[in-house]
């Protein structure tokens, strides 16, 4: 798309002259409903909750949701229409909408070290980490990421480029050498250490939170790992990053988005009291209230 062509209006992610181009313009619709929509849910059901809303964990369940609430509400841009987000296109969002992305990672992140400390030293933990110190934590994320957003807005593009690349590259340094190393020390502990531990409800609550956010940030390197070596590769080598007509018709950039809507959804199925809020208090299904 040349600047010409956005002055004219931006039509959709493709041209809806072919079923399989109607159909790809609905699936963008419904991703993006879908990820506003669960994260939405589970935003909500914390807030209604005040025992969840006691956990430290849950604060950045509503960080991480709150960010994909967001990525939803933009991909109805970026994802349905015909848009190229990034610096030499005039579509692009002055480096907002992937923001959005990389605060997920930075929660998930964050989730998964404060998870291990919780395991590892339960006495220092609930002696650090106070409920102030862990909104700092999450507070100096968002702060951290739109830092970036003013960097490469208030930079040339030959900078802003530059420090993209390097903080994609150190992104995934920090990908592969902490979220890898804490899913695996995590996953130990919760197969083994804990089994050591007399049966109690703390301790299947302990196991169960972190098998939660072990699978989640899985399931996050599955569908990021992708997007953060191909943008590293092209960045750093100069070669084009875009392939694809748009980001609506990138698998790379798709597979992200579906991340934002799954990431909720494992939220919901892997904690019984966060599941029963959301289905009691913010979707009241019926059969849900009677059972409960």
């Amino acid at each position: 798309m040349n600047i010409s062509e956005s002055s004219a209006g931006l039509g959709t992610v493709l041209p809806l002259t072919s079923f399989e181009n109607v159909l790809l313009f609905l699936f963008s619709i419904i991703l993006a409903t879908a990820i506003v929509f669960f994260n939405a849910s589970v935003f909500i059901a914390i807030l209604m909750n005040r025992t969840l809303r006691s956990e430290n964990r849950f604060m950045y369940m509503l960080s991480t949701c709150l960010s994909d609430i967001c990525t939803g509400v933009s991909y109805y841009y970026a994802g349905v229409l015909d848009v190229q987000d990034d610096f030499e296109f005039p579509t692009a969002t002055f480096y907002i909408v992937p923001t959005f992305l990389g605060l997920s990672y930075l929660a998930i992140l964050a989730a998964q070290a404060d998870r291990y400390h919780a395991v590892i030293a339960p006495f220092k933990y609930s002696q650090r980490m106070t409920r102030n110190r862990t909104l700092l934590v999450i507070l100096a994320c968002w702060v951290y990421a739109f830092m970036h957003v003013a960097i490469n807005n208030l930079t040339p593009m030959g900078v802003a480029k530059m420090v993209g690349g390097l903080g994609t590259l150190v992104a995934n340094i920090f990908t592969i050498g902490i979220m890898i190393g804490l899913n695996v020390r995590l996953f130990f502990i919760a197969k083994f250490q804990l089994e050591r531990e007399p049966p109690s409800e703390e301790r299947d609550n302990k196991r169960a939170s972190i098998y939660l956010i072990v699978i989640v940030a899985v399931c996050f390197l599955i569908a990021w790992l992708p997007l953060f070596i191909h943008k590293t590769v092209c960045t750093l080598t100069g070669i084009t990053c875009y392939p694809f007509r748009n980001d609506g018709t990138d698998p790379l950039r798709i597979l992200a988005r579906l991340n934002a809507a799954i990431t909720p959804l494992l939220y919901i199925r892997g904690c019984a009291p966060l599941r029963s809020t959301v289905m009691i208090k913010v979707w009241r299904i019926p059969c849900c209230k009677s059972k409960g």
